[in-house]
């Protein structure tokens, strides 16, 4: 059996436990160690595809086009392994295995219940995922308290019962608050939440302490004492300026060290956290600054573009530039693209869903087209390029999507109701399908055109990334478009799908739009092509349109 480490989070939401799971699970993956990472999240939908992104954010898509928590997108960002549907559960998807089980009367006319038939299920999905590595990280979303979170926390408490502390170890992330009137750290909200995690059976074995400040020895063994936890496990989780720090700042403390011991994992090496020293280096220490705009739909809940913000931020990390974002509604923008975009470097659309704010979106490719500003289109974003391109470059009045408009004049995006995977397995949708899951999802190939922009920046003729949309670029407007001067730069891997298109370098400086979403694969160490090329761009447009030499971290 894998050794499991589970994460659970009190006192408040929010904390960051993902980020502290994946900042642990980049050390042990330094020490050479193959190390995976799973969310087990207690809300009832089957997945966060069909949920609003002002309440849950975004949705992160995984080569297998499942459609998961955000937190996966942390724990790619973070460490090397590719993650699967396998790897986020939800309470939504264990009831819905069970009951289809009771169906089909696999459990011989027993009364199915919490216990054993739900934890069961759960803990069959841990050891699903998390076989065949030397260790998993498995974070349980929500706090604990929740009602919830019950059915998850008591299968884990069975599985310490049952594998023993050398392979299952609990660390429990708290929030110590600072009380500024007193000046004071306070431990007793840490002492509450370990009194609930012990009364349904569950020890901490090490305890992450997020605070303002440095966690004073003082509060340290106080902690420790009150929550039979030994010093040494009780780890201080200080707010950093920057994320990158985390891992370093927890590899000081000898966490990693710790649950090595503590799990008896075989060391490798010592850990080689040189890669992240140099994130940290780059982002510290900038030799250039731009400004982008991200016009979306969604900008009032940051965490529905939380992969494109991290990818903006990576692109200009890999050539030492700090990048400052503008997060605009693109509704706003109907109202005046000049106000708002006019002191921008570069303008970012990313992917959307519905009418509401597209035109916003078209004025803006249409604004950044005609004021040669770095555009760079994602998913929705791409195809508000080609409604902008149709209208008023080619002419096609009344261009539109037929998301939005079912019955415009030229419908250059559509529903397409047929494809290929990359299976080759045929699949089908139509406007009557189930919202969840019915979408073109996941890693795809697409085939690059020789002479554009996007087969420069890649440097390779075949790539593949993530895509998660219903609607594509209408085949019938291929002619028509690319005779009006639109150039389509990638098309999928049988020719029938458009994945990229981009302006003609002498009638723009960098304007390309792609119908996947590269965001999900891009990560601080390694950054993404179409990310560090739309930033050299930005910074060539502050620079006066002057070509500059690379400066990397």
């Amino acid at each position: 059996m894998t050794p499991l480490i589970f994460v659970t989070g009190g006192v408040v939401s929010s904390l960051g436990k993902g980020i502290a799971a994946a900042s642990l699970a980049s050390i042990l993956e330094a020490r050479g160690l193959k190390v995976t990472m799973m969310k087990l999240d207690p809300y009832i939908n089957v997945d966060p595809g069909t949920m609003s992104p002002f309440q849950h954010g975004e949705v992160y898509v995984t080569d297998d086009g499942a459609e998961t928590d955000l937190d996966l997108g942390h724990y790619e960002r973070f460490v090397r392994t590719r993650l699967s549907r396998r790897n986020s559960v939800t309470t939504g998807r264990i009831y819905e295995s069970v009951i289809r089980k009771e169906r089909r009367g696999d459990y011989l006319g027993a009364t199915v219940q919490v216990i054993p038939h739900i934890t069961d299920e759960i803990k069959r999905c841990i050891d699903e995922a998390t076989e065949g590595f030397d260790v998993a990280l498995v974070e349980i979303g929500g706090t604990v308290g929740d009602i919830e979170s019950l059915p998850f926390l008591e299968a884990i408490r069975q599985i310490r019962a049952e594998r023993g502390p050398d392979k299952a170890l609990f660390m429990h992330l708290t929030l110590v608050p600072y009380i500024a009137a007193a000046g004071e750290l306070k431990t007793k909200p840490t002492q509450h939440s370990v009194k609930e995690l012990r009364s349904i059976g569950i020890q901490p074995d090490v305890l992450l302490c997020r605070s303002e400040q440095p966690l004073p020895d003082g509060e340290r063994r106080k902690i420790a004492l009150f929550t039979n936890v030994p010093e040494r496990a009780v780890i201080s989780v200080q707010d950093v300026d920057v994320l990158y720090k985390l891992p370093l700042e927890l590899h000081a403390q000898g966490l990693d060290t710790l649950v090595v011991d503590r799990l008896r994992l075989p060391s490798v090496q010592a850990p080689d956290l040189g890669e992240w020293e140099a994130a940290v280096d780059a982002t510290v220490h900038p030799v250039d600054e731009v400004t982008v705009a991200v016009v979306g739909k969604y900008v009032d809940h940051k965490d529905a573009y939380k992969s494109v913000g991290e990818a903006l931020k990576h692109g200009g990390l890999r050539q030492r530039t700090k990048v400052n974002l503008k997060w605009l509604e693109s509704q706003d923008v109907e109202a005046g693209a000049e106000a708002l975009l006019g002191d921008v470097d570069g303008i970012l659309v990313p992917g959307g869903f519905g009418d509401r704010g597209f035109e916003g979106k078209v004025l803006t490719s249409r604004y950044a087209r005609e004021h040669g500003v770095p555009y760079f289109g994602i998913c929705y974003g791409m195809q508000a390029a080609v409604v902008d391109y149709a209208r008023h470059v080619a002419g096609l009045e009344g261009a539109n999507s037929t998301e939005n408009d079912k019955q415009c004049e030229h419908p250059v995006i559509g529903l397409i109701t047929e494809w290929r995977t990359a299976s080759g397995e045929v699949e089908q949708r139509s406007e009557g399908s189930d919202l969840g899951g019915t979408m073109r999802l996941g890693l795809q190939e697409q085939r690059l055109k020789p002479g554009t922009l996007a087969r420069e920046l890649y440097g390779k003729d075949v790539v593949a990334e993530r895509h998660r949309h219903r609607y594509e670029f209408n085949n019938r407007y291929r002619t028509q478009l690319e005779d009006a001067g639109l150039v389509i730069s990638a098309k999928s891997m049988d020719d029938l799908l458009v994945e990229m298109v981009e302006l003609p370098r002498g009638a723009h400086p960098w304007f390309l739009a792609c119908q996947a979403h590269p965001e999900f694969l891009s990560t601080p160490r390694d950054g993404h092509p179409l990310f560090v090329g739309f930033i050299r761009a930005a910074r060539e447009k502050k620079a006066g349109g002057k070509l500059l030499k690379e400066a990397r971290a």
